[in-house]
């Protein structure tokens, strides 16, 4: 422990941000960095707790308690608060392959299970482990690492977000042949396109693809497996295949006038705009632009948000974010949502603090769903009918949506993005190989054994699991190399 009074005596204390109305008139990434000898202080809170559930990473309540990818936690909080970052940066790498992106885009559930937050704060995980990165890079101690022999067996991934990243630097380590397919132009999956380049720095990617590339994994983009590349193929060549594509089917939201001009699905806004400011920084127009338009974002979450967030860079004229869930309350639940799920408070993320700070207040619609959409006689889009809900429980026992009488609203609005979730991977690839899929359409393949159907191929990340976390497709990853590489060889040496 690093001092056993440190929670009694410091609070918690979070990196100062960017203005948000100065970082909307950029891209750049809106956390500044705290002094070391802060980042120690707020080590020393760690307890070194008996059972530390901050790296339990289990599902609970329907949500996540603890780290996924299991980060001894207690231990790099100690060593930080010793001063030895380059031990710190050891343990953090044991367990995580990508702090980097975890530190930057991670809700952390690791704070919500932290037993500091039963009587107070938690301590600053995650900021701290994005400290601990970011000092390894820019100290030099992060360098390529290939293994000394290779097995002479040949993996290809398919995919190249986080689990497929993290599959290949595991299976690469383990001495195999690996070689990532991604079908887009660059490689990184959601981590280059989808979340927005102010939550996560395009260089912060490529720098560790480089890495990754220097450590002798193959790249190979624009890669579409099923499509200009037969599924087939790989298997035939391969000792074993890994498919990590992302969940990137959206949820179909067809109501009235959802054909309108305007009305756009979140991707479509979120890919588009990213990759004009990678080729062109934005300068060849192509993505939609939400500049002197009244937005609506329909979906409460992660993606939602960062389009809330986009369309106040591009120079929106209003920003409104629907949600069918309620406004949570200020201080967690006790006997509802009860420490160490995670905590369920009303925050603002960095998208709602921007449209705030710009136009005065939350931009958030709380219990509200969009009956239709209306478009003028050219067929734009140019207002959305609205309606406050209720959540109740049917005669069957399901949890339904009630629409309230009386309630109904209209919004002015020449842009719609509906951000409400995805309905698992494409299919094209699972139906040319022929694997079998859950009820969510989703590859099945058994959590912790990570095969299919089908000889020599593996699901792993949200193709296996749907839609989730940065930090459980590391995990997932991590955990379905370790299954290859029993496959190839009998045994495993990764852990």
């Amino acid at each position: 422990m690093s001092t056993p009074t440190g929670f009694m005596e410091y609070n918690r204390q979070l990196p100062i941000d960017r203005d948000p109305a100065e970082r909307i008139k950029d891209w750049e990434e809106f956390h500044k960095h705290m002094s070391d000898e802060e980042l120690r202080t707020q080590g020393s809170r760690c307890m070194d707790c008996g059972t530390p559930y901050c790296h339990s990473g289990i599902d609970m309540a329907g949500g996540t308690s603890g780290c996924p990818v299991n980060n001894l936690i207690p231990e790099w909080n100690n060593l930080i608060y010793r001063g030895l970052w380059r031990e710190a940066l050891d343990r953090l790498h044991k367990t995580n392959n990508f702090p980097e992106f975890t530190g930057r885009v991670c809700p952390a559930p690791c704070e919500g299970s932290c037993t500091v937050g039963l009587i107070g704060e938690p301590v600053t995980i995650k900021t701290i482990e994005q400290a601990i990165i970011d000092k390894g890079f820019e100290e030099g101690w992060v360098t390529p690492n290939p293994p000394e022999k290779r097995t002479g067996k040949k993996v290809a991934v398919v995919g190249s977000g986080p689990a497929g990243l993290a599959a290949a630097a595991q299976l690469n380590k383990a001495g195999h042949s690996v070689t990532v397919y991604e079908r887009a132009d660059r490689i990184g999956g959601l981590l280059t396109y989808g979340i927005p380049a102010m939550k996560l720095d395009k260089d912060v990617v490529q720098r560790r693809v480089d890495l990754l590339a220097a450590e002798g994994i193959q790249f190979i983009t624009n890669a579409d497996i099923g499509v200009n590349i037969p599924a087939q193929q790989l298997v035939d060549e391969y000792d074993a295949v890994v498919l990590c594509g992302g969940a990137t089917k959206p949820r179909q939201f067809e109501i009235e006038g959802s054909q309108l001009n305007g009305v756009h699905y979140a991707m479509t806004y979120l890919n588009g705009t990213i990759k004009s400011f990678l080729d062109s920084n934005l300068e060849d127009g192509q993505f939609i632009s939400a500049k002197d338009k009244d937005v609506i974002v329909i979906g409460g979450g992660d993606t939602g948000s960062d389009c809330v967030a986009t369309a106040l860079r591009h120079g929106c004229s209003s920003i409104t974010q629907f949600g069918t869930h309620d406004k949570a309350p200020l201080e967690r639940d006790p006997i509802n949502n009860p420490w160490p799920q995670f905590p369920n408070v009303y925050t603002l993320d960095y998208a709602q603090e921007e449209a705030k700070a710009i136009h005065g207040e939350d931009p958030r619609e709380f219990s509200i769903m969009t009956t239709k959409f209306v478009g003028d006689e050219q067929g734009n889009l140019k207002e959305l009918h609205t309606v406050q809900i209720q959540r109740i429980v049917d005669d069957s026992g399901r949890k339904i949506y009630q629409p309230i009488p009386g309630t109904e609203r209209i919004f002015k609005a020449q842009l719609a993005f509906i951000a409400i979730g995805f309905d698992g991977p494409e299919q094209t690839l699972i139906e040319k190989l022929g694997l079998d899929t859950d009820r969510r359409s989703n590859v099945k393949a058994n959590k912790g054994k990570y095969k299919t159907n089908l000889d020599k191929v593996f699901a792993a990340g949200d193709m296996r699991r749907g839609q989730s976390l940065v930090v459980w497709a590391i995990n997932e990853g991590r955990e379905a190399a370790r299954e290859v590489d029993k496959y190839l060889m009998g045994s495993t040496v990764l852990v």
